[in-house]
């Protein structure tokens, strides 16, 4: 029976899309439902994932527009609104450029700009912005959610919600935030708010021994520890 629980439970972790798990709850047959997500949802979740290897700035733009602007936007609807009026031959080489989102976010009637901040203001940002980083020689974009004290929380078109150290991210950035302002602008936009990461890493500290006392408050009995 406990083989069986764990394969099941496994099964579900493997699945991309959510799903609800029957349980029984009553020796009568009765039957409750459990909504379950899967780790990969959540490590996506409210971002838009690049499926292509040159469209890390169409994702990343289009988790923008729709997670903060309430737009129904996906992916392949910013790549064909970008590759209108842009060098194909370097789109496909290159992937595509700030210019590249600025002019489709003008086309949408929004204000877009590129702006040089240094990393003391990156905590002042009050709205997620697109920023491009070097990882091991790969430029890639990505969305700029939160900074606060030395944590920055990106999302990643390719690799979903991530926390770096401050120093982390500044040694692979340019210096350059992608602001997008504009009429229906959502203040309370959940990329505001990225989840903390899913790792238990940061507990370990935390853990402690459940002392026998505790156990007795809830029903066990002294001969239960023999």
């Amino acid at each position: 029976m406990r083989l069986l629980v764990v394969s099941l439970l496994l099964f579900i972790c493997l699945e991309a899309q959510a799903t609800r798990l029957p349980f029984p709850v009553l020796p009568g047959g009765g039957v409750a439902f459990l909504d379950v997500t899967s780790i990969r949802e959540q490590r996506f979740s409210n971002i838009v994932e690049q499926k292509t290897d040159f469209s890390c700035g169409a994702a990343s733009l289009a988790t923008v527009l729709r997670e903060a602007y309430n737009l129904d936007l996906d992916e392949q609807t910013v790549i064909e609104g970008m590759l209108v009026g842009a060098d194909q031959e370097l789109v496909r080489s290159q992937g595509f450029s700030m210019l590249d989102m600025k002019r489709y976010a003008e086309n949408l009637g929004m204000r877009a700009r590129g702006y040089r901040l240094d990393p003391a203001g990156l905590q002042q940002l009050k709205v997620p912005v697109v920023v491009l980083q070097e990882v091991r020689g790969y430029k890639h974009f990505v969305v700029l959610m939160r900074s606060e004290a030395d944590r920055v929380y990106i999302g990643d078109p390719v690799l979903g919600h991530k926390r770096y150290t401050m120093d982390e991210f500044v040694s692979g950035w340019n210096g350059i935030i992608f602001a997008v302002i504009g009429p229906g602008y959502d203040r309370e936009n959940a990329l505001l708010d990225p989840p903390e990461p899913l790792t238990a890493k940061h507990r370990i500290n935390q853990f402690r021994p459940v002392q026998d006392a505790e156990l007795m408050e809830f029903g066990f009995i002294q001969s239960d520890f023999f």
